[in-house]
């Protein structure tokens, strides 16, 4: 006979286990199919790469009991400064303004799945069915029957609501023939820490080109993560530069604000692209995550996004339980896809706007955007707007991330 849960989440990355953690104690027995064995550093989620968390993320890990592990290795972003190279667009965000401890939190995605995964193995009712990964899936019978190849051994399982976080390119999503809409930017990211002369004072930077954004966002220890986007036909050469060359390059493009770059860490290389599926839920399935929304890193709102997800559709389950109503029905998902749509529109617009206004070269639209930048840093009204959006706080948030508990 197959084994059972009541939800099977497909993908063990940061957003899968966020779920699996944030739902551990609602009397659910849940499996976490993840290829990579947990703990062994093989995760794709579980890298160097470091992750801007919103304000609103923060208070979504606290409500799932999770923030005093994650603050030791957090570093907090008091003001975020962006600008626009070589034109005088400029606009300010200050946590003294927003009236918030910090506008985010930086940590690397590594020490963020090393919590995550550490909750996980320490849940009686979170079942880690690794390494294995998903051959097939039936939604249409009830419950949904999904084929694993389990340490390369078929088997079958059953589960009331099954849901894909196996991120851009979701097998899930595939397997069942949910089309997305994609747009190649012909951008890619190139990922790295570096030391800077003067220290960042835990200021984010964001500093848009002609060739595409560059983030600096503090570090423990003096150190900056770096998320530096490029047009794809330059990556191969950037990353073929040896340390000093690569760091001149880098310097030339962001320039000396924060004095001159001393130290440069490995590089990562990542092609960018906006992936949106076209379907958030089908019958006894919800997609979250990367496997719903991919996007450009620009504001650093993906991640964020995605955990917003998790806090959604872990809000819907929790009271579709509570009155004893199936949580793989097509009608409680379809609260969770309502819910969603607008959150993901905003966020894609406004990631996607910023990527193509600021790479736009006509003299007329340069103008027009600096003055608009300059119109929001003197304006506290728009300047709010702004904030609550990039801080994870705008629209009709989940309990969790208004600090209540599920």
């Amino acid at each position: 006979m197959a084994e059972h849960y009541d939800i099977l989440i497909v993908g063990g990355g940061l957003v899968g286990a966020s779920l699996a953690c944030a739902l551990a104690d609602q009397g659910l027995r849940i499996g976490v199919v993840e290829a990579a064995p947990f703990g062994t550093g093989d995760q794709a989620s579980f890298d160097d790469r470091a992750i801007a968390l919103a304000a609103g993320s923060q208070r979504i890990f606290a409500g799932m009991g999770l923030w005093d592990a994650i603050a030791p290795s957090a570093t907090p972003i008091e003001r975020i400064h962006v600008s626009d190279r070589g034109r005088f667009g400029f606009t300010r965000l200050d946590r003294g303004e927003e009236g918030v401890p910090a506008l985010g939190y930086v940590v690397l995605s590594r020490d963020l799945g090393r919590v995550l995964a550490g909750r996980l193995q320490a849940l009686d009712a979170v079942e880690l069915i690794t390494p294995a990964e998903v051959t097939g899936i039936d939604n249409a019978v009830s419950p949904a029957r999904v084929s694993l190849s389990r340490d390369g051994r078929p088997a079958e399982v059953t589960a009331d609501l099954v849901v894909a976080a196996d991120g851009a390119r979701s097998k899930v999503r595939e397997a069942l023939g949910i089309e997305v809409t994609e747009w190649d930017y012909r951008q890619t990211a190139v990922i790295t820490n570096i030391r800077t002369a003067q220290p960042h004072r835990n200021v984010a930077y964001e500093r848009f080109t002609d060739q595409g954004p560059i983030a600096l966002l503090p570090m423990s220890e003096g150190r900056c993560s770096v998320v530096w986007t490029l047009p794809a036909a330059q990556v191969e050469a950037v990353m073929a530069l040896n340390d000093a060359a690569c760091l001149a390059r880098l310097q030339e493009r962001f320039g000396y604000r924060l004095g001159r770059f001393e130290r440069i860490g490995r590089r990562d290389a990542y092609p960018l692209a906006l992936v949106r599926a076209r379907e958030s839920i089908r019958p006894r399935l919800a997609l979250i995550g990367n496997a719903a929304h991919t996007l450009h890193p620009i504001a650093g709102q993906g991640f964020n996004l995605g955990l917003r997800d998790v806090a959604a559709l872990a809000e819907v389950i929790c009271d579709a339980r509570r009155a004893g109503r199936d949580i793989g029905d097509t009608m409680v998902l379809q609260q969770y896809a309502d819910w969603r749509r607008a959150d993901h529109r905003r966020v894609i617009a406004f990631t996607d706007g910023l990527t193509r206004l600021f790479t736009n070269p006509l003299a007329p639209i340069a103008l027009l955007r600096d003055a608009g930048m300059l119109a929001m840093d003197l304006c506290p009204p728009a300047k709010r707007l702004f904030g609550r959006l990039t801080m994870g706080r705008s629209g009709r948030l989940p309990r969790l991330a208004r600090g209540v508990a599920l």
